[in-house]
């Protein structure tokens, strides 16, 4: 492979000159801003430039610059993600299709939308509601992360309980492959099993086998404004045992979340949101279906039988979304608190079964307690994904130490519980060691063999997701 002393990136700045769509950049500065996500503590590396992509042909002509030269290519979105996956590594290409954000084809009769993958999830949904439809998958940070980087992670979010993660919307991608080879993966059509299901390969690939350039999704018809209700209770246990309890009822909720004390307190100093910050945790529930407003009283018997100190209602579209932007704000307040308090958080991101989310909860708190870091839950409860996250003071070695132990011993828990070790946020370098520890051997192998088949030479988002296996 080539060295970053040894290569020269003009030419490929004159190539991508040459389409007038692309452009690259070596500016220090500007590297520096591209060179991470959202993470606070993952790795990042020194990047040899930063190329814009604007077109299909400026992702195809980065990759076979990078191929012949061997370079290192980082694909990016938004850099939204928190796990490290659009980081730099030294030496590569930063390959950002942010300026890829165009809606290309709304077909209304087929309930599909092709787009490529840098316009932001919540415009997308902003746009398809003229036409009465809706993309459904909904993360936490669907004001700020792309539509490519969701597949890319195959992103859950919000909605998951009901509606499912975004491998389950999307038909076909268009992905530039590691040597500058354009192909379709997938079917447009409802139905389609010829060949092996490559398309759902590539979602969740977070960018080590190639770079997605344009999708197809499936939409649904938009349904009513939901209605929410929100219920607190004395501790974490109480409010995990009631999701149980009301999802063992057949219930269909198009949301069910959870935040405990130490958010309820940080989200409220964000946005004083009112919430009570006397309770041990909140069970955010919402419905959107006919059937709305029995769905919510249903919620609340199963929530009073449970111990619930309270359960509030939103009878009105205005109200349940501001209980769910108390709830998107979790993950920001998260970040202003670890910012005044050292600058470090580990986030986990272990999805478990749901009968397991009681003690789940309770060996978090012992985990906590034993090690001496500050550990705040909040969680996609109804699909039993639990976000612990871990704060530390970065300057500390001390306190390093104890949120890294803390932040493995709750990994290792996940996998006990018989859960795994991301649920939506993707591996990144933030978990890539831990990945190595949920495969089997048969499985690392055939994820090394199919890395190799795909990208020989290892220029793909290398350090990341496939690193340890």
């Amino acid at each position: 492979m080539s060295t970053v002393d040894t290569v020269d990136v003009a030419d490929l700045d004159a190539e991508l000159g040459s389409l007038l769509t692309g452009s690259l950049t070596t500016d220090p500065d500007i590297l520096a801003t591209f060179s991470r996500d959202e993470s606070l503590y993952s790795p990042d590396g020194t990047p040899l430039a930063l190329v814009r992509a604007h077109s299909v042909d400026d992702v195809v002509t980065t990759m076979r610059f990078a191929h012949a030269h061997g370079i290192p290519v980082v694909p990016q979105g938004a850099r939204s993600g928190i796990s490290g996956g659009a980081n730099a590594v030294d030496g590569c290409i930063l390959l950002s299709v942010k300026s890829m954000d165009r809606i290309l084809a709304v077909d209304e009769e087929n309930k599909t939308v092709t787009v490529e993958p840098g316009i932001i999830n919540l415009d997308l949904k902003k746009a398809l509601r003229s036409y009465g439809l809706a993309y459904p998958p909904d993360p936490g940070s669907v004001a700020m992360c792309s539509i490519g980087g969701n597949i890319a992670t195959n992103a859950g979010g919000m909605c998951c309980v009901k509606y499912g993660v975004t491998r389950e919307y999307v038909r076909e991608i268009t992905v530039v492959l590691a040597d500058g080879t354009l192909t379709r993966l997938g079917h447009r059509t409802v139905k389609g099993v010829a060949g092996l299901d490559l398309a759902g390969l590539f979602t969740g690939s977070e960018g080590t086998l190639g770079v997605i350039v344009e999708a197809t999704l499936k939409l649904v018809p938009l349904g009513p404004d939901p209605l929410s209700a929100l219920a607190t209770f004395p501790s974490v246990k109480a409010a995990v045992q009631t999701v149980a309890a009301y999802m063992a009822t057949g219930a269909t909720p198009s949301l069910l979340e959870m935040m405990d004390a130490k958010t309820i307190g940080m989200v409220n100093a964000l946005g004083d949101f009112g919430l009570d910050e006397s309770v041990g945790a909140v069970l955010i529930m919402q419905s959107d279906s006919t059937t709305a407003a029995a769905d919510t009283e249903a919620f609340a018997a199963v929530a009073t039988d449970n111990g619930a100190h309270d359960v509030a209602f939103a009878d009105n579209a205005q109200d349940s979304e501001m209980l769910v932007a108390a709830r998107r704000s979790a993950q920001p307040a998260w970040e202003h608190y670890a910012q005044a308090h050292g600058g470090g958080q580990l986030l986990d991101d272990v999805c478990i079964p749901r009968s397991a989310m009681a003690e789940f909860c309770d060996r978090v708190d012992a985990i906590s307690d034993s090690t001496g870091a500050m550990v705040a839950v909040i969680a996609h409860a109804g699909d039993g994904n639990m976000h612990p996250s871990v704060f530390f003071d970065t300057a500390d070695g001390a306190s390093v130490a104890r949120a890294q132990d803390a932040f493995d011993q709750i990994m290792a828990l996940g996998l006990e519980l018989g859960g795994t070790i991301t649920g939506e946020h993707g591996v990144g370098n933030l978990k890539s060691e831990w990945l190595a520890r949920e495969l089997d051997e048969g499985n690392r192998r055939l994820h090394r063999s199919l890395k190799d088949a795909v990208d020989p030479t290892g220029i793909l988002n290398p350090g990341k997701m496939l690193e340890h296996l």
